[in-house]
């Protein structure tokens, strides 16, 4: 195999990993992602529009939580993001990780700017 078609291999699973079902799970009271990090939800997304109200630079710092599948259990779901994305939302509510957080059970998104709230199940 050369470098480059090892390259292309590896970046091939790495779109896979990155688009594969959701896990989400509760710890110290909120929703986390796969990765253990705390999930958000925007006060300005509309609960059950099937849309996210944030895009662009606000998506930069607030990342969805994106999935081919949505996880299994009660409330979850997913909708479709501008850029053709699917995002996990809970109760309708889109999920989002906060680029500010560094470790699990950081919650330094919650009360952003009056409008990023902390996911509870």
């Amino acid at each position: 195999m050369t470098k480059l078609s090892s390259l292309l291999a590896a970046l091939a699973l790495a779109g896979c990993y990155s688009m594969s079902p959701a896990q989400v799970g509760t710890q110290g009271g909120v929703l986390v992602g796969p990765n253990g990090m705390t999930l958000y939800t925007f006060d300005k997304d509309v609960a059950g529009s099937g849309q996210s109200a944030c895009n662009g630079p606000c998506a930069t710092n607030w990342p969805p939580l994106t999935a081919t599948s949505a996880p299994s259990g009660e409330g979850y779901s997913l909708i479709q993001r501008g850029d053709g994305s699917k995002q996990v939302a809970y109760k309708g509510k889109p999920l989002y990780y906060w680029v500010k957080d560094s470790k699990p059970g950081d919650k330094t998104g919650d009360g952003v700017n009056n409008v990023w709230r902390a996911a509870t199940p």
